[in-house]
């Protein structure tokens, strides 16, 4: 239950993030970095993408700080590539609708359960298990997760992250070991 709440706080701090990002509308869901047409080929083909990269002595991911403030990782989410905010702070990984639909993952047609509470009250959507996660070359298997019954921007967060040895911020560049 503390999962589901922190999960449910961290939608709602984003979904009051600046002007300077896209709500949709309905108070919790944001669009913090459009996605590129090449995202998709990049995320899943490359050692290196826009603000990632792989350092071929050890194997540490490295990810710049976005002009926003955030960090960004291009994940593969059961083979289709996904665009996240990484969030230390979010117990697991949620998905937004759109990206769960494009990694084939099911969820029913209302997910009207509440699965935490926010600033701005009850966060609905549907608790899952994510078949595969895979970040450069760490790849882990059955990830708890939730799919947000609304919410455009889709947070990696510790039930993936808790796998690395060390998630370390640095300045500007965050390493996962």
């Amino acid at each position: 239950m503390v999962m589901v709440v922190l999960v449910g706080i961290a939608a709602a701090l984003f979904a009051r993030l600046p002007d300077a990002l896209t709500a949709n509308g309905n108070g919790v869901s944001i669009v913090a970095n459009e996605k590129s047409d090449s995202l998709s080929s990049a995320a899943g083909s490359s050692d290196h993408t826009a603000g990632q990269s792989i350092n071929e002595f050890d194997r540490s991911i490295e990810l710049t700080r976005d002009r926003n403030g955030y960090f960004y990782a291009d994940v593969q989410i059961n083979g289709s590539p996904v665009h996240m905010v990484v969030d230390t702070g979010a117990t697991v990984v949620a998905l937004s609708r759109d990206d769960a639909r494009m990694a084939g993952v099911a969820t029913s047609i209302g997910m009207n359960d509440v699965v935490g509470q926010g600033a701005d009250g009850e966060v609905k959507g549907e608790e899952v298990t994510l078949d595969r996660v895979a970040l450069g070359e760490k790849t882990v298997e059955r990830v708890p997760a939730i799919v947000l019954s609304s919410g455009g921007q889709s947070l990696l967060g510790q039930s993936f992250l808790s796998k690395f040895a060390s998630v370390q911020i640095e300045g500007d560049r965050m390493v996962l070991r």
